[in-house]
């Protein structure tokens, strides 16, 4: 038997209101808040539906397929949401490698004090521990240059390292 028209529908949907919201509740797992709110919308898309002279052979199936066609539908936008907030939340969490204002003033203020350090420095040192960390000059390298022994390079780095050192921290306690 052949039925059409909107009020064929809305006729059946009222008959399978509570089967229809048990079958979302189940397909929504449990969610009748979600549940309620994909019935009301089938009432809405139901009615809205222009009378087109359609022939509907099963209305109840035909509410069914429109209900759950409006679950899945919920539950993909849900999906999009989801994956939106959590891209906005990987967006914010991204690092800045490069050093922020207050770093930079900071390294700065440090250099000049290194700067310093180095200027109290007698020479050889001085110059031994810039070969050294600055150009990457090897300990026979640098022997050759300021015409002194391999032990002697030695204790020139260890003995500028120090004394910077111990410049950096009596500046820092300032």
């Amino acid at each position: 038997m052949a039925r059409n028209s909107a009020s064929v529908l809305i006729a059946s949907f009222q008959e399978n209101y509570e089967q229809l919201f048990r079958f979302l509740t189940r397909k929504l797992g449990g969610d009748h808040e979600r549940a309620a709110d994909v019935v009301q919308d089938t009432y809405v898309r139901l009615a809205d539906a222009p009378d087109q002279g359609d022939v509907i052979d099963n209305p109840r199936a035909y509410i069914y397929r429109v209900a759950g066609n409006l679950a899945i539908d919920g539950i993909r936008r849900e999906k999009r949401i989801t994956a939106h907030h959590d891209m906005d939340e990987d967006t914010n969490a991204i690092h800045d490698p490069k050093p922020g204002p207050e770093n930079i003033v900071l390294d700065r203020e440090q250099i000049l004090l290194l700067d310093k350090a180095l200027e109290k420095l007698p020479e050889k040192p001085r110059m031994a521990l810039l070969m050294f960390r600055v150009d990457g000059l090897s300990h026979s390298e640098i022997a050759a240059r300021l015409g002194v022994s391999n032990s002697m390079v030695a204790k020139y780095i260890v003995r500028a390292l120090q004394h910077c050192r111990d410049e950096l921290l009596r500046e820092g306690e300032k």
